[in-house]
């Protein structure tokens, strides 16, 4: 058999028509080269996503605007591969019209949550109310956001969990955003001096021991209150702002203030309160001697 022969049997065998969709025949050669065109229809999105993911880093975009620049082109790039597919085997999208229809009505039936979710990932990365890198607190369980998906959001617990959070429930329910605006976070320590120390010396030095740390901002100015006569100890409070994306900053500067306010009371002899009680004893109790 000659190379003629044999190049014109594949060329018959790719000719073959296998189906035939709205009068337009699929051939074999058209079902074989499919894979070929997806494989690299999908190295090319890869590669044009990585590369303006790229050029973007390298101008300091946002991260949740790459974010969002990459699933944006990653839908259009499939939506275009999809279409092309079907322009190459010279099927018209229309003949796919009805069965279309019938094939959203009954996904849409039996993945509501999904679709749901799926919508709630779009909304989270256009509107942006949560963000790569915000601090959050939902239903008890904080950390902070590494990734928004198009499903769910994965979020870092502050134990170093992973958590992965459908993005419609961080639309419908209540979330705490501790960086929504900005990332200053209010912290406050309390602590009670033995009764009859010097209430205005007190104050001083606990607005002395939060001044002091680095971490307080001046703006908002730290404040001292003398917050209640408590029953065995006078009690006080001190508010201060520090700028901090992790709960571990918030910890961290209450335990710095709580260190220094230990040491000014040494040196200032005052006393931190503990519970005391006074006992009386009725007088005509006796004794009674083993």
């Amino acid at each position: 058999m000659t190379l003629e022969q044999i190049i014109e049997q594949v060329t018959g065998t790719l000719a073959f028509t296998v189906v035939t969709v709205s009068e337009q025949p699929i051939t074999l050669g058209d079902i074989l080269f499919i894979p070929l065109l997806i494989c690299l229809g999908l190295l090319l999105t890869k590669w044009l996503t990585r590369f303006v993911s790229k050029r973007l880093t390298t101008k300091k975009t946002d991260p949740n605007i790459i974010h969002l620049v990459q699933r944006v082109l990653y839908v259009l790039s499939i939506t275009v591969l999809i279409i092309s597919i079907l322009d190459f085997m010279n099927v018209p999208i229309a003949a796919f019209a009805f069965l279309s229809g019938a094939i959203a009505i009954g996904f849409g039936f039996g993945a509501q949550n999904i679709i749901n979710n799926f919508i709630s990932g779009w909304i989270l990365m256009w509107e942006r109310p949560i963000r790569i890198g915000d601090f959050l607190e939902v239903e008890n369980t904080k950390g902070i956001v590494e990734e928004i998906n198009t499903r769910s959001t994965r979020i870092k617990r502050v134990d170093g969990v992973h958590l992965l959070i459908p993005n419609s429930k961080l639309l419908e329910n209540t979330v705490v955003n501790w960086t929504l605006v900005d990332q200053l976070v209010r912290c406050s320590v309390n602590v009670g001096v033995a009764y009859g120390s010097p209430a205005r010396k007190v104050a001083d030095l606990i607005m002395q021991a939060t001044t002091e740390q680095a971490e307080t901002l001046t703006e908002p100015k730290p404040l001292v209150t003398f917050d209640d006569f408590g029953d065995n100890a006078l009690m006080f409070e001190v508010t201060f702002w520090i700028s901090s994306r992790v709960e571990g900053g918030l910890r961290l500067a209450r335990s710095n203030v709580r260190f220094r306010l230990e040491e000014l009371f040494e040196q200032e002899n005052i006393v931190v309160a503990y519970p005391q009680r006074d006992i009386h004893l009725d007088g005509s109790l006796t004794l009674i001697k083993p």
